[in-house]
């Protein structure tokens, strides 16, 4: 008989339901998210509490097993968000504790597949939003960009913004998802947004429960004028005699536009 077992999206609560399998000795579970969690055909489904402690312990055994590469690889396809990747993902660390070692470059092994393709497709939408993101000056110091990337890439491009922009502070906000990453020239945290009110300020609340007030409301003037002279710029270099719409979608779909400066009216 298969058992269901809910956790809370993240990657610890995915360590978590895994541990306790392995504890419990669970035979058949199917793993689910919260925006899979349905009833169950076999009865009541059992809510996993995530548990720090227990997520570390898989994950240093795991870590002990695998290359750096096979858990990048790992974290790209639980960032997916595929339906049922978190089984997919349990599969191989069954087989990884199994071997004693993880099976790295095994394509002939669907898991192996699976995790490599959902982990391409990840890597691809993160350099993308790399790409993509544009900034508005929305404060006196405070920078933002809201973006909707198709998988959940916000904690793989943290780094490269920090490193990009690193003397000034920013917020960078998944729509999608309804959460955010925030740079104070020290530290990236993970953020949310109040947006019920549009008419007051929005807080920016961090896991910690401290929070920075976002201003709404229109984009100041030098955002306008930021946005002015970079068009400028943008249509001084663009060569009309050059232009390639065909390919010109093949690096920038459409879907992106909505997002970048220079194709605002």
């Amino acid at each position: 008989m298969e058992r269901v077992l809910q956790y809370d999206g993240t990657f610890d609560g995915l360590m978590t339901t895994i541990f306790t399998i392995y504890q419990h000795k669970v035979k058949n579970p199917i793993i689910q998210a919260p925006a899979q969690q349905q009833d169950s055909l076999f009865g009541e489904a059992h809510e996993i509490i995530t548990e720090p402690e227990k997520a570390q312990r898989v994950l240093n055994r795991m870590n002990e097993l695998s290359s750096k590469q096979d858990m990048m690889e790992f974290y790209k396809a639980f960032l997916s968000e595929i339906l049922g990747i978190e089984n997919t993902l349990y599969q191989y660390c069954q087989q990884t504790f199994a071997a004693g070692k993880a099976p790295s470059g095994d394509y002939g092994n669907t898991t192996i597949l699976k995790i490599s393709q959902a982990a391409k497709m990840v890597g691809r939408e993160k350099h993308r939003m790399e790409a993509f993101i544009r900034f508005h000056l929305i404060d006196e110091d405070l920078y933002y960009a809201n973006c909707e990337p198709d998988f959940n890439v916000l904690p793989l491009i943290a780094q490269h913004f920090k490193n990009r922009y690193a003397d000034q502070k920013w917020v960078i906000y998944d729509l999608k998802r309804d959460f955010g990453i925030s740079y104070d020239l020290e530290n990236v945290v993970e953020v949310t947004i109040n947006f019920k009110d549009p008419t007051a300020k929005k807080g920016i609340v961090n896991k910690a429960g401290s929070s920075t007030q976002l201003v709404t409301g229109s984009f100041r003037e030098s955002e306008n004028n930021y946005r002015d002279l970079w068009n400028q710029y943008f249509k001084s270099t663009n060569i009309e005699s050059r232009k390639n719409m065909k390919l010109h979608l093949q690096h920038v779909p459409k879907r992106y536009w909505k997002y970048l400066s220079e194709k605002v009216a």
